[in-house]
């Protein structure tokens, strides 16, 4: 344990307090002594007792408005970080649509390929076929012309 003199109320007081706090409890008490002497310039000499209890009063009024801010502050936290969560899911759910739907189209694309080659080939066939077909009428018209 650490003492510490600090000075309230322009008197003297030797503190103790756990070792390497010694600086915080000195701004501690300079605090608590500029609020207790404002407070004492603004309502004058009403005696230390009820000045203390006034000054204690109004730092544990900042103290619950400074927690009812944090905790509304946590709270609009505690919301923005679900709507990113929320937010994150549908980006992600979007993704996975997109995917399928892009497997889809490329899986028509790729049967509408095989559609094209095979047709590609029935149509060579045809014309093979039609040529040959064509090739033996004009044989049989040269045949037939020569012999007339």
């Amino acid at each position: 344990m650490a003492n510490v003199n600090v000075k309230f109320n322009n008197k003297d007081y030797l503190l103790s307090c756990d070792d390497g706090q010694e600086e915080s409890l000195k701004k501690l008490t300079e605090f608590l002594d500029k609020k207790y002497s404002e407070l004492k310039d603004k309502l004058g000499n009403i005696g230390e007792n009820k000045l203390l209890l006034i000054t204690t009063i109004k730092l544990i009024d900042e103290y619950f408005d400074l927690k009812q801010k944090v905790t509304n502050q946590k709270k609009k936290l505690d919301d923005i970080s679900n709507k990113f969560k929320e937010i994150r899911s549908l980006a992600i759910n979007y993704k996975n649509d997109k995917d399928i739907e892009i497997n889809n189209l490329n899986q028509k694309l790729e049967n509408f390929k095989k559609a094209i080659e095979e047709n590609n080939s029935h149509y060579e066939a045809m014309l093979d076929k039609t040529t040959q077909s064509l090739e033996k009428i004009i044989l049989n018209t040269e045949s037939l012309s020569k012999i007339q």
